[in-house]
Parts: C-alpha cells; structure tokens; sequence
C-alpha cells in the first residue's frame, strides 16, 4: 500500500466564522474530533497544519501531533505543502489534506479514497456524494463537482469542473466533499504555480490544478459531512453529535 500522511490545515481567523477550531462539541474541540477521525482511518500519521499556537496546544493536549506554519499562506494547499516539508518525510507516496471543520467526515468514505488511489495512482483523488436535495445546487457554500462519468462505487471519473452555483440540467453533477489526497510532487508544482483568476473569482483552489491540466480523479462518498461555516452550523452539529453521542 501507498506510504501516506494525513494532514488538516487549520487556523482561528477563519472570516465566517473566526475561532471555530477551538469550539467545542462533548467538550473536545473540532480540530481534535477531525484529528481522531483521521487517526481512527489508520491509512497514517496525522497531523495538523496550523499558524495558531492555541490550535498546538489544544491538539497536544488531545493526543494529536500539530507543526506551526507561517500566517502568511493564501490557502490549504500552501499550508499542508510547508507541514509536509518541515516533517522532512521519507518515501511518502500521498499527502491526504483532511479539512479541520468537518469533525463528522465517514471514515468508510476516506478508506475509500485510500483504496483508489493506492489502485489507481492518480496526481490528484477527492471525493464526491450523490446530491439528495436540489436546493444545494444553488447554494455558493457548497461546491459541486462535474465529472466524466457517471461515479459509481468502483470507478474513479476525472473532474471536468467545480462550481459554487449551478443547474439541474447538468448531468454526473455531485456534492464535492474537500479531502484531497496529492502525491507530493503535484502539490509542491501546484504551490509553484500563479493563483489563477477563475481560481480567485471562485474562491476555489482545484481550478489552479485543471486550468494546469492536472487531473483530478473523484471517488463516490456515501456520506456528505457537515461543514461549519456558520454559528448556525456549528450548533447544528453540535446538537446532533451530542444527541448520537
């Protein structure tokens, strides 16, 4: 099996929602329910990529391992690619860039993707789920994902696009759920390159990838986690966590 590390960038000036890493859910904060989650998948080491000494503490303090990084990066991809280069690690095949604000990501589905791309090898995998309500099609806070083909629980599509908004007459169109697994020297070509304006405009880094004509294989999520952008959000979760709890 491929060699692979896990790694969440996170930091509390998140704009919507600042501090979030550090809010609470059964008394443990997000980016140590999102570390376990990842140390529960067993596919590797985990760490968190983080510009905050708190986020440090907090993650130390819950058995998670946690690299300072500058405050100076533009997105995730900068982030994890400077956490990667501090671990100085060897024969690593894969870095899975984990996102720190979705503490209720299916283990079954990041299992998934680690299957594919240990089978498959792509330059870049990520994971999509079928969409259940229209409604999201319209709403700029969840990103969809078009792909070549119909994804099924065995194929793994190219990405043809990603969008913020968009219509019911697209067809193979998918919830995209942000978890990326890159081998180490597409995402170190990727934090090379320019941020693209259709990337900018977007406020979505794959684009950088495509409009490079980096492929990006898409894997079939049975799951679509909840993220927290909002307070909304994050009580939403919290109520139903500690109610499954």
């Amino acid at each position: 099996m491929s060699k692979t590390v896990i790694l969440i960038p996170s930091r509390l000036s998140a704009k919507r929602l600042p501090g979030k890493p550090l809010l609470k859910i059964n008394g443990i904060s997000i980016i140590s329910h999102v570390v376990k989650k990842a140390k529960e998948a067993d596919i590797g080491d985990v760490y968190v990529a983080t510009e905050d000494k708190e986020i440090i503490d907090d993650v130390n303090l819950n058995g998670g391992k946690a690299i300072l990084t500058s405050k100076k990066h533009k997105t995730g991809s900068d982030r994890i690619f400077e956490c990667f280069e501090k671990l100085d690690l060897i024969d690593i095949n894969y870095i899975i860039n984990l996102q720190g604000d979705e503490p209720n990501i299916d283990l079954n589905d990041l299992k998934h993707l680690y299957k594919l791309i240990n089978i498959n090898k792509p330059e870049i995998g990520t994971i999509a789920a079928e969409i259940e309500n229209k409604s999201i099609l319209n709403d700029e806070n969840v990103v969809k994902v078009i792909t070549e083909n119909k994804i099924t629980n065995e194929n793994f599509p190219i990405a043809l696009d990603f969008k913020r908004r968009a219509n019911d007459q697209i067809i193979n169109i998918y919830h995209h759920i942000g978890i990326y697994a890159f081998k180490p020297e597409i995402l170190k070509k990727i934090i090379n390159l320019k941020q693209t304006k259709n990337e900018i405009k977007n406020r979505l880094e794959q684009l950088r990838a495509m409009e490079n004509r980096i492929k990006i294989n898409v894997a079939l999520a049975k799951f679509s986690p909840i993220g927290i952008d909002t307070m909304e959000d994050y009580l939403a979760l919290k109520k139903l966590l500690e109610y499954n709890s």
